[in-house]
């Protein structure tokens, strides 16, 4: 963290971009898909439609993102270069990705087990 700020307010501002977009990669567009699949369903086409949708429109989806968040990290490298600093390769991607990955599933676990209504776990003797 600490060659990050090193690397001056704008290099922080492009990883800032790149939780923000790496949160839209693992939140936003699996939602954004289910959403569209589910309009194109009611509009009463067929259910095969709307899986042929979303699946191509998530793979289009995580083909941008991943483009433009390598963008991001060569604007990021480049800006170290420029204050002088060693090229860090695309090590702040990698972390900047596992930690939204790992702020996503901390998110999706509470709410499911918290908030979505449905008991995930059978109580009673149904055995």
């Amino acid at each position: 963290m600490r060659n990050v700020l090193r690397a001056g307010t704008g290099a922080l501002l492009v990883v800032l971009i790149m939780f923000v977009g790496s949160l839209g990669l693992w939140i936003g567009t699996p939602l954004l898909w289910l959403w569209v699949g589910s309009q194109i369903q009611g509009l009463g086409a067929s259910l095969g439609a709307a899986l042929v949708a979303m699946f191509a429109g998530v793979v289009l989806s995580v083909v941008l993102m991943a483009v433009l968040l390598a963008k991001l990290s060569d604007v990021y490298r480049a800006n170290c270069r420029a204050r002088g600093q060693r090229d860090p390769g695309h090590f702040i991607l990698e972390a900047v990705l596992v930690i939204s990955a790992a702020l996503t599933l901390v998110v999706f676990f509470v709410w499911f087990f918290l908030f979505a209504g449905a008991s995930p776990v059978p109580f009673g003797n149904s055995l």
